[in-house]
């Protein structure tokens, strides 16, 4: 620009300073020439004449220009970009200076430059202000650093052995698990300086099998025989400290990053062993056995890790440190995380765990980590660990919160699960838990699957939040127990294993009664036309009653939901009546039975098939007690429901409008309609035959709306009373 390169040129003239800080112009001749005219591009500054003691309304007495004094942004400006400083500008004023031509010649250079500078500065505007820093703490740090290292390694091969007659297999497995918790605390003095303590467990493991298979001739023998030994070795290393000195340090530049380095010491340690021996076919007999190997003593080797300083803090919070890092050579992981504070409150929060029952054994409790999950209708335990870094007794209040049903709403409004209030005595740590009943929560409100909750606990002390941590709650609904009914088997529920898998991410599980014989096997008729003997319906009971208990120890769930097809239903009414649990959270084992086609009234088909059968001595169990008469006993007998939600869904084909084995009520082909919704409050039925009833349409239509909300009306996420131990 124009005018920026005027003045850059004149700055670039050799200008000696002045008497006033000021350049004076010379050339190679001499003085400048005093020019007289007015120049009304410039306004020349005379700041005696203006300030000093021969001012006055009459202006300068000296020069004929008006006084102009520059405004003070621009003064400063000027006097940083020249060199020169304000005490310089200001000296222009002094009233004992008197203005001379020389003097002001000098000076009209000033307005201009002062302008261009203006102008540059305008085109060319100074950085923005960096964001402000946080204030420094000079305290130390306090919190929790966990470091976890695990090793795993597998050898497997196979020689040929010495003779050339047979193969020799060796398998070996190492396992190494060790896991420390750091605990960091800021020292009394408030130096800036921590110490810290781990309490740490290791486990080495090592097994070895060899085994050796030889084809050779004994004496006195034509053919060769299998010879064979086995040789397992085993070796045991633990140690486990409660509490011992460690190493801790945090390095951190201007810019927040920063790194977190720790050693823990070695560790006692006692290694165990056994060996055994098994041995066959040898020509003369050897008898193997197994040894113990003496206990010993040791040290462990000492851990040193330390992050890679990619880690940075915010700079507006440099005082709260929370992350974690892993890092993977060969075979072995080490993973550090850490929450760290300084300069805060003295409670914070150290972890967040959830578990639930082992099932059978109630009151046994198992953690629940992010690779595996609970299920609907189970009772978890919310453990949550606070700190007291302080050397007093902290008292405030725990919240926990469940943040999964937002969906981007104020944080501030999530659901609130529980607050308890707590204290922690000076320097120690404490578990605040509770109980809460998870039934219904694997579903939203609008019947949208939710497989996460997003569970928060929270400190607040003087209704200010102090410190908070989240943790993310894997959950699956009930597994679904499919009972088939008369002249069918497992195989019909076949693609419902997928449906559910398509429905519901978190892991929804469907057990159909017979897929794994061993575990419960029914017996209702292979078909129509077979008049082969068949279980009772009491018999179909107990086989249902050991796959369910096989589904719940597989899922590890304590209550579960059954779909039941034409003559499962009566079983499932039979074994709930029988056999069915109530267990301590006052729930039953079973939620919801849904019956599809069930006869609970019998059948007119089946007096007319099963009457010349049993006229000739040849009883079928599944077609006898589906007659009316054999099923209104059954009525009177079985009638409890302990509390399990019914629902019955009746078939009502237009095809088969026609009357069906004398009876002139609508039905499915088998069935009447008002004997398959009995006395059910809760009923549905389709336009459908009883042999189509397990389609993906009475899937959508009748056992999804049934299964995807809070059982019995009960408010979701209800806190219960603590459980008694017991086994089921």
């Amino acid at each position: 620009m124009a005018i920026r390169a005027s003045w850059e040129a004149a700055a670039s003239d050799p200008l000696p300073m002045g008497s006033h800080g000021l350049a004076s112009r010379k050339s190679g001749r001499g003085p400048a020439r005093k020019s007289t005219r007015r120049n009304p591009g410039i306004t020349p500054i005379c700041h005696p004449c203006v300030e000093g003691r021969h001012s006055g309304d009459q202006g300068c007495p000296h020069a004929p220009w008006p006084a102009w004094t520059p405004p003070g942004p621009i003064v400063a400006r000027f006097a940083g970009a020249s060199g020169g400083s304000a005490a310089a500008m200001r000296a222009w004023s002094t009233p004992d200076r008197q203005c001379s031509r020389e003097s002001m010649s000098k000076l009209r250079l000033i307005p201009s430059l002062a302008f261009g500078l203006m102008l540059t500065s305008a085109a060319n505007p100074p950085p923005p202000a960096a964001a402000p820093l946080a204030a420094k703490c000079v305290r130390g740090w306090s919190g929790s650093v966990q470091f976890t290292r695990k090793q795993t390694s597998s050898v497997s091969k196979s020689v040929p052995r010495i003779a050339g007659k047979g193969i020799q297999t060796t398998s070996s497995t190492t396992s190494y698990d060790y896991s420390a918790l750091i605990t960091v605390r800021e020292t009394p003095e408030r130096t800036g300086d921590s110490v810290a303590r781990a309490r740490a467990t290791s486990l080495l493991t090592f097994s070895e099998s060899r085994s050796s298979t030889d084809q050779l001739m004994c004496s006195g023998e034509r053919q060769p025989r299998t010879m064979s030994g086995s040789f397992t070795t085993k070796r045991e290393t633990r140690a486990e400290t409660p509490g011992v000195p460690a190493t801790f340090g945090v390095t951190m530049s201007s810019n927040g990053a920063y790194s977190i380095g720790i050693t823990l010491p070695s560790l006692h340690s006692t290694s165990t062993g056994s060996n055994s021996s098994s041995y066959s076919g040898q020509c003369k007999p050897k008898e193997g056995g197994s040894t113990t190997v003496p206990v010993s003593y040791g040290r462990t080797d000492p851990i040193s890790f330390s992050t890679d300083g990619s880690h940075r803090a915010p700079l507006s919070n440099l005082d709260h440190l929370s992350n974690s890092y892993s890092k993977t050579y060969g075979n072995i992981t080490d993973t550090l995380r850490w929450n760290l504070r300084r300069c805060g409150s003295p409670l914070r929060m150290v972890d967040l765990k959830f578990e639930d029952m082992k099932f059978p054994n109630w009151e046994e409790w198992r953690e629940i980590t992010p690779q595996n999950r609970t299920i609907d209708g189970n009772i978890v335990k919310m453990k949550a660990i606070v700190a007291n870094d302080s050397s007093e007794e902290q008292s405030a209040k725990l919240v926990f919160k469940d943040r999964s049903s937002l969906k981007g709403a104020d944080p501030r409004d999530a659901d609130l699960l529980k607050e308890i209030s707590f204290s922690v005595a000076a320097g120690e740590e404490k578990t605040v838990e509770f109980l809460w009943d998870s039934s219904g929560y694997a579903w939203f409100d609008s019947g949208q699957q939710r497989s996460r909750q997003i569970i928060k606990a929270e400190i607040w002390d003087k209704n200010k939040k102090i410190d908070d941590l989240e943790r993310n709650l894997n959950l699956a609904p009930r597994p679904l127990v499919l009972v088939h009914g008369y002249w069918t088997d497992w195989l019909m529920w076949r693609a419902w294993s997928s449906m559910l898998n398509d429905t519901h991410y978190g892991g929804w599980q469907a057990f159909a009664v017979g897929e794994r014989p061993e575990k419960g096997k029914m017996d209702m008729g292979e078909s129509a036309t077979s008049f082969k003997p068949t279980k009772t319906i009491s018999q179909n009971a107990a086989e249902l009653a050991s796959y369910i208990r096989y589904a719940q120890e597989f899922s590890n769930a304590w209550h579960v939901d059954i779909v039941a097809h034409t003559m499962g239903g009566l079983v499932a009414r039979q074994y709930i009546h029988q056999s069915m649990p109530i267990y301590p959270d006052r729930k039953p084992q079973v939620v919801h039975l849904m019956m599809m086609g069930t006869p609970n009234l019998g059948t007119p088909c089946a007096d007319i098939m099963s009457a010349p059968l049993e006229a000739v001595g040849k009883r079928v169990e599944a077609l006898r007690e589906m007659r009316t008469s054999v099923v209104a006993q059954f009525n009177k007998q079985i009638f409890e429901r302990k509390g399990v939600e019914f629902s019955a869904l009746a078939g009502a084909s237009s095809i088969l409008s026609l009357p069906r084995c004398y009876s002139m009520e609508s039905h499915d082909g088998f069935t009447p309609v008002p004997s398959q919704l009995w006395t059910i409050a809760d009923t549905a039925r389709m336009n459908i035959a009883y042999d189509e009833m397990a389609s993906g349409g009475v899937f959508g239509y009748f056992v999804l709306p049934r299964v995807r909300r809070a059982p019995d009306g009960r408010e979701r996420g209800q806190v219960i009373e603590p459980p008694t131990r017991r086994r089921f």
